[in-house]
């Protein structure tokens, strides 16, 4: 038996490219005692995996060293056990990476139980819905009747922010980066507005979206698209921020030094910006969410949409459309 994983080949400069990974065969490893050996099913691609293709990571975690496996939540078959908590057949969540095959010692393990769509525990009832809940609602904290903007609108976390926003009674913006998407945004999320930031009248056409301002803004893609939100902010403001997908690829900022404008923006608006790392909120917060979510999910509250990619082979180049914008909905990889 034969194991495949992708490992980093070298550090990215830039945007990354497929030599940057290398698909590699190494034999399947046999479980000891305290251990379960898993067969991936489901392969969760997300942005923050970029930072940690450095060969100094962003402080939250451990960058992945040269020709070590890279990094991924998944969803995994145990296929033998010798752990008292598992058995050979048991459906479980966890990060196993880019590979066929893992060992765990358990730890960090959640049985997926039993959702028809195993797949949504990455997204929506996993990491990138948890981490749209918490930063809305812990930080964003949206009144009925406010404005809330999320970039990426179409996204994992952005399309789970926009529709929480509703269903708390704010009135919701979307930003993406197509048409198709932006109508996806408001014909089938409900979104009040959606505007695509690749149109060369972005910045007018958010104003007028939103012509109370904005109350609440997600941030997880920076660059020209915050430079168009930031004048639109209103007086105590909340901006959660859990990402900036726009920088993670490097390169200098185009155009002037905006930080003496932003710093002005933030004292006289008197706004809250807060980063977060989801990380830290499992303790305390991952019960209400996965109530609350199912709840919702159930009751046809929160729609789901999902890019599936078949083949741990293919996870590279969708990985890097990612981070160009090109997947449309939660991506994860099918082996």
């Amino acid at each position: 038996m034969t194991n495949r994983r992708i490992v980093l080949a070298a550090h990215p400069q830039g945007v990354p490219t497929p030599t940057d990974f290398r698909l590699e065969d190494t034999p399947v490893p046999v479980p000891q005692d305290g251990q379960v050996l898993l067969r991936t099913e489901w392969l969760s691609l997300d942005p923050y995996m970029r930072n940690l293709m450095e060969q100094v990571g962003p402080g939250y975690a451990d960058p992945v060293p040269l020709g070590a496996t890279m990094v991924g939540g998944t969803i995994s078959r145990v296929v033998e056990s010798r752990h008292p908590g598992f058995r050979a057949g048991d459906l479980v969540v966890g990060a196993a990476g880019w590979q066929e095959y893992a060992l765990s010692d358990a730890s960090g393990l959640m049985p997926v139980g039993d959702l028809a769509r195993p797949s949504l525990a990455l997204g929506t009832l996993g990491m990138p819905g948890f981490t749209a809940y918490v930063g809305l609602l812990d930080i964003g904290m949206p009144k009925p009747g406010e404005t809330v903007v999320v970039a990426a609108a179409t996204g994992a976390v952005g399309s789970v922010v926009g529709q929480i926003a509703q269903i708390k009674g704010a009135r919701v913006v979307g930003i993406a980066g197509s048409p198709d998407k932006c109508r996806y945004a408001v014909e089938e999320l409900g979104f009040d507005a959606c505007v695509d930031h690749r149109d060369p009248r972005f910045a007018g056409l958010l104003a007028a979206a939103c012509p109370d301002g904005i109350d609440v803004y997600f941030e997880n893609v920076g660059g020209a698209v915050f430079d168009a939100v930031q004048p639109l902010l209103n007086v105590n403001a909340r901006v959660p921020v859990c990402g900036f997908i726009s920088h993670y690829n490097g390169g200098v900022a185009e155009g002037p030094d905006r930080l003496a404008t932003w710093m002005a923006t933030l004292l006289s608006k008197r706004i809250r910006m807060q980063g977060f790392i989801i990380l830290d909120h499992y303790g305390t917060r991952f019960d209400a969410f996965r109530d609350d979510m199912a709840g919702w999910l159930a009751a046809g509250r929160i729609k789901v949409k999902e890019d599936v990619v078949d083949g741990l082979e293919n996870a590279p180049a969708a990985f890097i459309g990612l981070l160009q914008g090109r997947n449309f909905g939660k991506l994860v990889v099918r082996l």
